[in-house]
């Protein structure tokens, strides 16, 4: 089929007398659809905006310790086709707050409701009204560059499949800075994660997480990756573990029959193979001994390696010889 051919059939479909009737109501269709556009954004409307704020011409020897950009929402009040501007337009600008305009200081600053407000039907067309902003008013705080390095720790849920443990949790970085006042430096020790819910996992598991802290205290950096490592939990028994006495008197050796014992405990596969009776301190009191007068000395598990869980003894008292050197 040639173009003339081509263009004879779109000439006859379009000027039918079916056709034409149907152009000429999509025709007024999308007249009437322009007028009631029109109307339509021509009626008054209220709309909640984001308007970003920045901190500028902060000094050389200050630190904010809060965030040095904020968003604040105002609700504005006007005409349906500036609404439409301000929604779909260029992004409205940044208010900016002169540090020294606003600065109490006692480590802070307080920008008040009305100055927030004036700055931001600055921003807007003249017959644009702002009705209410949130927050009314806005902080910052600062110190002079006091800082203090305190250690990462996760918070929230993070439990593997059963059978499994935690055996290691890894921090990239494991410490972060934090900047404050002077009391609030002294009184943070640790800086936690957002809470995390991870469940349900068996292998080594990666998160990217935020770190939690108060808006008046900046933490650098605010972001840290942890690897949670997995193991499988199962039963063992360690032998040869010696038995050890305490406050025994210069002179004297107790001898216990037996003299090593086993010990019973939940670890990890993997942590197993390390382990060696010298990490386990099995003891007997020679106070306790001479106190019950008896011929048989209790013993007790006094420490386990890390990441032991359930350590019991084989037994609980043996039996026992006092010499004397």
């Amino acid at each position: 089929m040639n173009f003339k051919s081509i263009y004879k059939t779109i000439k006859i479909f379009l000027f039918s007398n079916l056709n034409k009737q149907f152009l000429v109501f999509l025709f007024f269709l999308l007249l009437s659809g322009i007028f009631w556009l029109f109307m339509t954004l021509n009626e008054t409307y209220e709309k909640e905006l984001k308007v970003p704020v920045r901190i500028t011409n902060v000094p050389k020897n200050v630190v904010l310790t809060s965030s040095e950009t904020d968003t604040i929402r105002i609700t504005v009040k006007d005409k349906g086709w500036v609404l439409m501007g301000y929604l779909y337009g260029s992004k409205l600008p940044t208010i900016k707050l002169n540090f020294k305009n606003y600065d109490r200081g006692n480590g802070g600053g307080i920008v008040s409701a009305n100055d927030v407000k004036r700055m931001a039907e600055q921003l807007l067309v003249t017959s644009s009204k702002v009705s209410t902003i949130k927050p009314e008013r806005l902080e910052f705080f600062y110190n002079n560059g006091e800082r203090k390095r305190v250690p990462v720790r996760w918070a929230g849920r993070v439990i593997p499949e059963q059978l499994y443990f935690l055996s290691h949790v890894d921090y990239q970085p494991d410490s972060v800075d934090i900047y404050a006042s002077r009391e609030k430096l002294d009184s943070i020790r640790v800086i936690y994660t957002e809470p995390l819910n991870c469940v349900g996992f068996r292998d080594t598991l990666h998160i990217d997480c935020r770190l939690s802290h108060p808006n008046d205290v900046k933490v650098v950096p605010e972001h840290v990756r942890i690897g949670f490592q997995t193991d499988v939990l199962t039963e063992e028994v360690i032998e040869g573990v010696p038995i050890q006495c305490l406050n025994l008197p210069e002179g004297k050796t107790l001898r216990t029959f037996p003299a090593k014992v086993k010990v019973h405990f939940v670890a990890g596969v993997s942590q197993i193979r390390f382990l060696r009776p010298e990490q386990f301190v099995v003891v007997a009191d020679y106070l306790e001994i001479q106190q019950r007068s008896s011929d048989k000395c209790n013993i007790y598990l006094r420490t386990v390696p890390h990441g032991i869980s359930r350590a019991t003894l084989d037994t609980k008292q043996v039996d026992y010889l006092i010499e004397e050197e």
